[in-house]
């Protein structure tokens, strides 16, 4: 019987898995988990609209689009920060390779990974590696000796996600969006 145009299963019980079975599944989840991420990502169009700029009229508005715009535009926001520093540390080739590194870690350890990880038989929580990883990172960052160039890197990516979060006037569908983070700002008049 021919199986031409059948997807095959890893419950067939046909020979065993396939030779490299088990890095071709790895690679379509990591890419379905990738799509999945970059879903939440919303349109650059959309978030770098100019006629969206406006000031707002006080502290309290402020405050208000800034958690509006922080919920919905999280994940273009974190790409920001991530390709300010990466582009920072084009000079300090050592650390480039750190960071490289360290975002593999990340994907391997965090990001790609279905099933808890288990260190000597027990099982270490989101919450574990998220601290791990993020001190590591950045304890070997720093032992690069890019210091000030990577944390100069970072005060200037969250300068200008915050910048924008504030100016960028919040359009009304972002309220679906952004569920409880979002208190619908009235239209202003342009000054």
């Amino acid at each position: 019987m021919s199986k031409y145009g059948s997807i095959p299963t890893s419950s067939s019980s046909e020979g065993g898995p396939a030779p490299g079975s088990s890095s071709l599944d790895f690679i379509s989840r990591a890419k379905a988990r990738g799509a999945s991420a970059l879903a939440d990502r919303r349109p650059w169009r959309e978030l770098g609209d100019p006629r969206a700029l406006s000031v707002p009229r006080g502290f309290r508005y402020a405050y208000q689009r800034a958690r509006a715009n922080l919920s919905y535009f999280s994940m273009n926001y974190a790409i920001v920060v991530l390709a300010v520093v990466f582009l920072s540390l084009l000079w300090h080739p050592v650390s480039l390779i750190v960071f490289l590194a360290c975002m593999v870690a990340w994907l391997f350890l965090y990001f790609l990974r279905d099933e808890p990880l288990a260190l000597f038989g027990r099982t270490v929580g989101e919450g574990a590696v998220l601290a791990v990883l993020s001190v590591l990172t950045l304890v070997l960052l720093l032992l690069t000796g890019a210091t000030v160039n990577i944390l100069t890197s970072l005060l200037v990516g969250l300068v200008l996600v915050v910048l924008h979060a504030v100016f960028h006037c919040p359009a009304d569908s972002i309220d679906e969006e952004a569920g409880r983070w979002y208190t619908p700002v009235p239209p202003q008049p342009p000054y």
